[in-house]
């Protein structure tokens, strides 16, 4: 049965609107916005005082709830689904880590497999992190298993998940790199900087063969310098790219989350929160792929070297921080984790505003940015 919700605040795909109504469909799916003064007929949803938003969007995420995409089985990627829904993500890529390549074939297979499956916040696609990385920034990731990107390599993957591989972060320095890019974004890949030594003209190279991202953003990289510039700089300094950034306050302090979204504005800069299996769990003991980890203070550290090992954000959080932050506005943030977001990987098509013949996959936001409540398909999923 179609309905229509009012709320004090809507961020729409163009526009946010004060009080009004917003329609959703009995398909499913988004209908039409109407202003205060044009309320329409029919049953209605009263959220007074509370604001409406997209369905967050994670691009790069590794897991929560002690479930990981390197490890577990359907049945612990379906509960990381159902368990996004309280961080107010609607749709998220299950995102690898640099393995063994028979590892990353079988990993691929088992999305296949279970396309459609899940039975909460919907798989867009994967994200590769690797395997194509420069080992002095290997990070959490095991340089045992990086190694020069190759086509060939890429297409049995491609092949192996049926279409659902859509976006590789690699190291542009890497050699045969400009030719992987160039092939590899033809075939509509999204192709993601990161993990790397590069040099600026390295990393502009990159971006100038197809490249039109760069992965969690001064993390896994040399620092910007304003001498002997690197892949830090081209992040800040190139256009018509998107950075990721991960907004914990750990992985880069709020100055420069500020310089960052300064630099290149909203529009530019995807929230993602790089979560691994120790996101909604206690403080102790975890694994990232092959690696142990320990947690504590609010990050994931490896016990050899204490590098800092993904996070244990929720994006919900990291749309809050910003505002509180006082970088951005809320319909700023929001953008961030939604339109921005779903459109660096491809997938605005599908997620990431709220817009006519869309799915209605939204969240009730309180005016602090905490989550509510979360509609899948304009059905509530989850109540905080």
């Amino acid at each position: 049965m179609t309905y229509y919700i009012h709320a004090d605040k809507f961020f729409l795909e163009n526009r946010t609107e004060n009080g009004g109504y917003l329609e959703v469909q009995d398909n499913g799916k988004f209908g039409f916005y109407y202003s205060e003064s044009d309320k329409p007929e029919g049953k209605i949803l009263d959220y007074k005082g509370q604001w409406v938003a997209p369905g967050y969007v994670d691009t790069h995420i590794h897991g929560s709830l002690k479930e990981d995409v390197m490890k577990s089985d359907w049945e612990g990627i379906n509960k990381i689904s159902k368990g996004l829904l309280s961080a107010g993500v609607t749709s998220w890529m299950p995102t690898t880590i640099t393995a063994a390549s028979e590892t990353l074939t079988k990993i691929c297979q088992m999305f296949a497999e279970n396309k459609g499956r899940e039975e909460g916040a919907k798989i867009q696609g994967i994200h590769f992190e690797g395997p194509f990385f420069t080992e002095e920034h290997a990070g959490a990731e095991n340089p045992k298993y990086m190694m020069d990107p190759s086509i060939d390599e890429f297409n049995k993957w491609f092949e192996a998940s049926d279409g659902m591989l859509k976006k590789i972060s690699m190291a542009p320095e890497r050699k045969g790199s400009k030719e992987f890019i160039r092939e590899a974004t033809k075939e509509g890949i999204v192709v993601s900087l990161g993990h790397s030594s590069a040099t600026f003209e390295e990393a502009a190279a990159g971006i100038e063969a197809g490249a039109s991202m760069f992965t969690h953003t001064f993390n896994g990289m040399p620092d910007p310098a304003h001498h002997g510039a690197s892949i830090s700089n081209a992040a800040m300094s190139m256009n018509n790219v998107t950075d990721e950034l991960i907004c914990d306050g750990h992985h880069v302090q709020e100055p420069m989350v500020r310089a960052l979204i300064n630099a290149v504005g909203p529009e530019h800069v995807a929230l993602i929160t790089d979560c691994m299996e120790a996101g909604m769990m206690p403080d102790g003991d975890y694994m990232l792929g092959e690696l142990p980890v320990y947690v504590k203070d609010g990050m994931a550290r490896l016990k050899d070297g204490d590098n800092l090992a993904g996070s244990i954000l929720q994006l919900k959080d990291g749309v809050k921080n910003v505002v509180d932050w006082n970088i951005v506005s809320p319909e700023k943030a929001i953008m961030m984790a939604t339109y921005t977001a779903a459109k660096s990987a491809h997938i605005l098509d599908k997620c990431g505003s709220i817009k006519p013949d869309k799915d209605a996959d939204f969240i009730i936001l309180n005016p602090d940015m905490t989550v509510s409540e979360t509609y899948l398909n304009g059905e509530s999923k989850y109540k905080a």
